[in-house]
């Protein structure tokens, strides 16, 4: 039998860092869709601005890390940085603008389908998923076509909106494929540094060459994209991070489920946004399945030889990594 790390029980600070943390990443989508500009634009500066609040620690703690991933054997996961920052701009070139073009809730939930990509890219790289894990992928699926469904009935706008959706939840699980592969060997904060930086000039380039206006905003999407900053891309994660000492990283990877009903009722309260009756079946029979492929993922991890557990806790099994916490995208 695998041992079990042993952890503190669970007291109120870490019950609110969990609540908090929900709340955070759940204003991601509602932010995205109330900003006043293109989606590109607000993925620049909440990669960029985050880059430019980690470069300083990184640069002060860890320059011998940095240093080494331009030299011998640390190329390979210098590159693997590299790699994971494209991963995750390409995630937010089509995540974001899913969040405008159709529902808070929609775009949140068909996101959060990065799970299942996971497993699935676990089973090309040849490992075995467990029949729950299957049977999971089946439902979320099978959600997710509902889903989509309704709105192509409706709004061409929005089915193309649950599509994007859709690619920003499998370019999401190639960023953290890549990233587990990079954070093998280093920090966290080196990692997310490079990893920042590299997406932000990523999504420089593409904003540049389609003429994306990068400047001239009102304030309210100014505080929309320092919200993002301070919220989703900071806070929420850091406290994901926290709570990782008292609970699993499979409860916080179910737990950061709940960003589809949180983020489905502040669009709701804010911004009078409900998602279409006839999906929210789809949505329903999503969330269940891809809870149902994290904890697959994390029975199966269970059942494989022990090892001494990391000093940084990393997610889900060896058959899938589900979001990870500290890396989780949105």
């Amino acid at each position: 039998m695998p041992t079990v790390p042993h952890r503190p029980p669970l007291d109120v600070l870490t019950v609110g860092a969990l609540a908090l943390a929900v709340a955070s990443v759940s204003s991601s989508a509602p932010l995205v869709a109330f900003a006043a500009a293109s989606a590109l634009a607000v993925a620049f500066w909440r990669t960029a601005l985050s880059a430019v609040v980690l470069g300083p620690v990184a640069l002060t703690r860890r320059r011998a890390e940095l240093r080494a991933l331009t030299v011998g054997p640390g190329r390979r996961e210098g590159l693997y940085c590299v790699l994971s920052g494209v991963a995750l701009a390409a995630h937010f070139a089509t995540w974001m603008p899913s969040a405008q073009l159709t529902s808070v809730a929609a775009a949140t939930a068909l996101g959060a389908t990065q799970p299942v990509w996971q497993g699935l890219i676990a089973r090309w790289q040849g490992r075995r998923l467990p029949s729950a894990m299957w049977a999971g992928i089946a439902v979320a699926v099978l959600g997710a076509a509902l889903a989509t469904g309704a709105d192509f009935g409706v709004s061409g706008r929005a089915f193309a909106g649950d599509l994007l959706a859709v690619v920003g939840g499998l370019f999401a699980a190639v960023y953290t494929a890549f990233g587990e592969r990079a954070r093998a060997s280093i920090s966290t904060t080196t990692y997310t540094t490079v990893c920042y930086g590299v997406c932000a000039l990523v999504l420089l380039v593409v904003c540049l060459l389609g003429g994306v206006r990068l400047h001239g905003f009102d304030g309210p999407t100014w505080l929309a994209i320092l919200g993002l900053v301070a919220g989703a891309q900071l806070l929420g994660h850091s406290m994901f991070n926290y709570a990782l000492h008292r609970v699993s990283a499979t409860t916080v990877s179910v737990l950061i489920l709940l960003e589809a009903p949180g983020a489905a009722l502040i669009g709701w309260v804010w911004l009078d946004q409900l998602p279409r009756p006839l999906a929210l079946p789809g949505l329903a029979l999503l969330l269940a399945g891809v809870a149902v492929v994290v904890l697959g993922g994390a029975r199966a991890g269970r059942r494989v030889t022990p090892v001494a557990a990391p000093a940084d806790p990393t997610p889900l099994g060896d058959a899938t990594r589900a979001r990870r916490p500290g890396d989780a995208p949105d």
